[in-house]
């Protein structure tokens, strides 16, 4: 029987209307029901998670920035937290000045951002997040974050990942979570680590869980939980390497895996 399950929120829990369907509520209601703890997995940041865990009732920590960061939505007691290396922060910093790439990161769960663009409008009209410009952006890379974020075409930021694999080293975890954002944590920030230490938390076997994704940002807590689930809208990587695929995102493919695997229905 599955313990917990882990599922991602943009093209996952939502619809492409942003919504999670009166069906989709249900089955995580009758999941939770059950006995089952029923978290979120996503590269939000945790201010714009917390309101989605909420909308749907649930009360049980999530998984935020990619796992950089796992909170209790109850208290918001931090359960688990991994800031990207200070070392590495300030090279990639340096190294987008001077290729005069978007950089943007969290401080404190506030986005901040070295000018006032397009992407970074973009980027916010995605999940209404608010963002504030620091033109002095030194000062920002100094201190604490969950998250650096990168946005480019998809082609640049593909030639852009073994450059920044070789000048960051292994201390940080690089992934995309969509095409057009690079994304970099600290090597431990990952979906996978987070699901991992929630395993443990609530005294249960990686063998019990579930994860559900579209992106290869979901790789990692894929390939760890005990049945990796991919959408039917999820990008072909991840398909391949998924135990199963359920519908997508606009066919309510959470409830769909959950009455298969959890109600058993």
């Amino acid at each position: 029987m599955y313990k917990l399950i882990a599922i991602d929120i943009d093209d996952t829990l939502i619809n492409d209307q942003k919504e999670v369907t009166p069906a989709t509520q249900q089955a995580l209601e009758a999941a939770v029901a059950k006995g089952v703890v029923v978290t979120l997995a996503t590269g939000r940041a945790y201010a714009s998670a917390h309101k989605i865990a909420r909308q749907t009732g649930l009360n049980v920590p999530i998984i935020t920035y990619q796992g950089a960061l796992v909170k209790n939505l109850l208290d918001e007691k931090v359960l688990y937290e991994r800031y990207v290396p200070l070392v590495a922060a300030r090279r990639l910093y340096e190294f987008c000045l001077e290729r005069n790439l978007h950089l943007q990161t969290y401080i404190d769960d506030k986005l901040y951002t070295r000018e006032d663009n397009q992407k970074i409008k973009d980027y916010t009209a995605l999940n209404n997040t608010e963002y504030f410009v620091e033109p002095v952006f030194s000062k920002v890379i100094e201190q604490p974050t969950p998250k650096l974020l990168i946005i480019d075409e998809p082609e640049v930021l593909d030639e852009l990942i073994p450059e920044l694999r070789e000048l960051l080293g292994s201390e940080v975890h690089i992934t995309k979570s969509k095409p057009h954002f690079l994304e970099i944590m600290h090597h431990e920030g990952t979906k996978g680590h987070a699901l991992a230490f929630l395993a443990n938390h609530f005294g249960c076997d990686l063998s019990e869980t579930i994860a559900i994704g579209d992106s290869w940002n979901d790789h990692e807590m894929l390939e760890c939980a005990g049945l990796g689930i991919a959408m039917g809208n999820a990008i072909p990587d991840l398909k391949k390497l998924a135990d199963y695929i359920t519908t997508s995102n606009n066919e309510d493919g959470v409830k769909h895996a959950i009455d298969k695997f959890v109600l058993n229905v």
